[in-house]
């Protein structure tokens, strides 16, 4: 480029700057506000659902698997990864609390060799990507036998803290010393990594089985006194989780955020007046013991991602209905609503015929713009964006995602 003198620079300036919007946008080097929206995608670690793709890799292959992921974030213009890091009561890095998670090595309690949450954190930052470390607060195990999981863990030595139910192990909500132990276990990662946020999914109190009793009776009796009910007393139970996590985040990492990623549907309409127009067959209220209305309302937390996976147009539970009403939530609060998209049904031939077309998702972006609360989406999950079986992911890209954004803070 030829030398500019002074004089014609600052007349192209001042030229610059008698243009209305329109006119500066399309100058070259010149560009509008950035877009700041949320792009999420969650990377399941659970059962190896996203990752790793198998048991007992090693070191290295779990690292390149790991990063690959990260990568395939960046090309589809995405800005965010929700990162499993504690699916049952264990840990993706060394923690003093809990064994090394079986996902890794195939025996928990075993050390892998290398810290993948510190790797995700460096790793997705340096890619200008946000970590947000997802956490199950209360399952221990996807199987019924305590003496399959590790000699040292906290659910053996303190056989009083777990229930089982529906084939599976839990902590029990009911006690405050599970309280005040899982929130030690989660936020130890808080303090030795520089996540972006911390992230909750689904799992409160389990999801009921037909014809089978949570057996809180004990915790009940002991310290449920003050309470008109069960149900009061298990939903403050949860309160109190989501309630205090929220505030020691704050004292450990100001800027660290902390969301949660609720089933869909708080009540339904029919249950309370105050809920959405779905018929659905859960309800966190009520079946999970999750206030997530009131969680958004007292700004308990920072965002809410409602797993909104149904299609547009669905009778029981409609996604341009549910959307709306998350919106309406979240109104006059400061807390943002992400919805959570269920890119996994995109041409899944067990699924209705709505995910057998690969716009169905991009619509749902569409009609989200007509919703200020509603400042992004996060898609379900990692292995599935990179797969894009029928190119619904590409779509939404093509549609929605062609210039970079930058993730809410």
């Amino acid at each position: 480029m030829g030398r500019v003198t002074r004089r014609a620079f600052t007349a192209a300036v001042l030229a610059t700057l008698s243009m209305t919007p329109d006119a500066a946008a399309a100058v070259p080097g010149r560009h509008r506000a950035a877009i700041i929206e949320m792009r999420g995608m969650w990377l399941a670690t659970v059962a190896n659902r996203d990752w790793p793709s198998r048991p007992a890799l090693t070191a290295t292959e779990q690292r390149t698997e790991l990063i690959g992921h990260l990568d395939v974030a960046v090309r589809n213009r995405l800005n965010a990864v929700m990162f499993q890091v504690r699916p049952t009561a264990d840990a993706l890095w060394p923690s003093p609390y809990e064994p090394w998670s079986q996902y890794l090595t195939g025996t928990q309690g075993r050390n892998p060799g290398w810290d993948p949450l510190r790797t995700a954190v460096e790793e997705a930052h340096a890619r200008g990507l946000q970590l947000h470390a997802w956490f199950n607060p209360y399952r221990i195990a996807n199987q019924p036998d305590p003496t399959k999981l590790a000699a040292s863990h906290p659910a053996r030595l303190h056989p009083d803290w777990v229930v089982p139910y529906g084939g599976k192990l839990y902590y029990n909500p009911g006690l405050p010393e599970v309280r005040a132990f899982v929130q030690e276990a989660m936020l130890d990662a808080v303090r030795k990594y520089p996540v972006d946020g911390v992230h909750f999914d689904d799992y409160f109190y389990p999801y009921p089985v037909a014809g089978q009793t949570f057996d809180d009776d004990a915790a009940y009796d002991r310290h449920g006194g003050g309470f008109p009910n069960r149900a009061a007393w298990r939903r403050d139970n949860i309160d109190r989780l989501v309630c205090e996590m929220g505030a020691r985040i704050k004292q450990i990492r100001p800027a660290t955020r902390f969301g949660i990623s609720p089933f869909g549907v708080w009540r339904n309409a029919a249950t309370d007046p105050l809920g959405s127009d779905t018929r659905a067959g859960v309800q966190t209220y009520d079946d999970l013991y999750a206030d997530t209305r009131k969680w958004v309302r007292e700004h308990w937390i920072d965002y809410i991602c409602p797993q909104i996976y149904w299609n547009i147009g669905l009778a029981a539970a409609d996604y341009a209905k549910l959307l709306p009403w998350w919106a309406e939530t979240a109104r006059g609060t400061a807390t943002q609503v992400y919805a959570g998209e269920a890119l996994y049904k995109a041409g899944d031939p067990a699924q209705p015929a709505a995910w057998q077309d690969p716009a169905e998702l991009s619509r749902h972006l569409t009609l989200a713009k007509e919703y200020p609360q509603v400042r992004g989406h996060v898609f379900f999950a990692a292995k599935d964006v990179a797969t894009d079986r029928i190119g619904a992911m590409a779509r939404v890209v093509a549609d929605h995602y062609q210039q970079p954004a930058k993730p809410p803070r």
